[in-house]
């Protein structure tokens, strides 16, 4: 059985809207959800906030980094209290962990509770990111996913992969189907920040990225096809 920690940003979840939550695309992360569960794979999900608020942008409009980075940790679990709703109504049990406790919203992240919850079917979604100031969520993903002991990180994006160059402004971009983190380094490639990058590397947990607005991408790396660009 795999055990894997599916990153998606808060802008995803936006949609063509640009901010808040567009209900087409949360259907279609609940239903990609879905499909791994029926492979029997154990899901936790980090959700990004950028959709609602982040934390180095407030900074433009007179908050501070350290208040405006607590700003995009709410936002962040309005984000994933959506989800868990969304799972739940599709019949699935859901629940939401956070580096922020919020009661009665959602309990205090540790390893042993999401391990446990995993391992009873239940989807953990993790919010608050670190529930410290200056990580991303990006940071929280990798860190949540060694706690876990994911045999996976799963970074779901608007691209289908890793590429030379952002391909949505240079269409000669290529795209590499496996490359290792240390390459991944040194050509600068920004796939996640490197407090993600080492945790990931030390730990030895892979990174695929992938394009999550294609149906059926996340049960397809489930069932070990070639999807996206593999990050080790």
């Amino acid at each position: 059985m795999k055990r894997i920690l599916l990153k998606l940003s808060g802008e995803a979840l936006a949609g063509e809207n640009g901010n808040g939550i567009d209900s087409a695309m949360l259907k279609l992360f609940t239903e990609e959800i879905a499909a791994a569960m029926g492979k029997n794979a154990q899901v936790a999900v980090v959700l990004g906030g950028g959709n609602f608020f982040r934390g180095v942008k407030g900074t433009e409009k007179g908050v501070s980094r350290v208040q405006g980075d607590y700003i995009g940790m709410l936002a962040t679990i309005m984000n994933s209290l959506a989800l868990q709703d969304s799972l739940r109504q599709a019949g699935f049990k859901a629940e939401v962990l956070s580096g922020l406790e919020i009661s009665p919203l959602c309990k205090r992240m540790n390893a042993h509770t999401a391990i446990s919850l995993l391992e009873q079917k239940t989807v953990v979604i993790i919010a608050g990111g670190t529930g410290n100031p200056f990580f991303t969520t990006d940071s929280a993903a990798a860190l949540r996913a060694v706690e876990i002991n994911a045999d996976f990180l799963l970074k779901g994006t608007r691209v289908d992969g890793v590429y030379s160059a952002d391909p949505e402004k240079f269409p000669d971009a290529v795209k590499y189907d496996e490359i290792s983190y240390d390459e991944a380094y040194e050509k600068k490639l920004k796939i996640m920040d490197l407090t993600a990058f080492t945790l990931c590397k030390e730990n030895n947990i892979p990174t695929i990225v992938f394009d999550i607005n294609k149906k059926g991408s996340l049960a397809d790396i489930i069932d070990g096809k070639k999807v996206g660009t593999l990050v080790k």
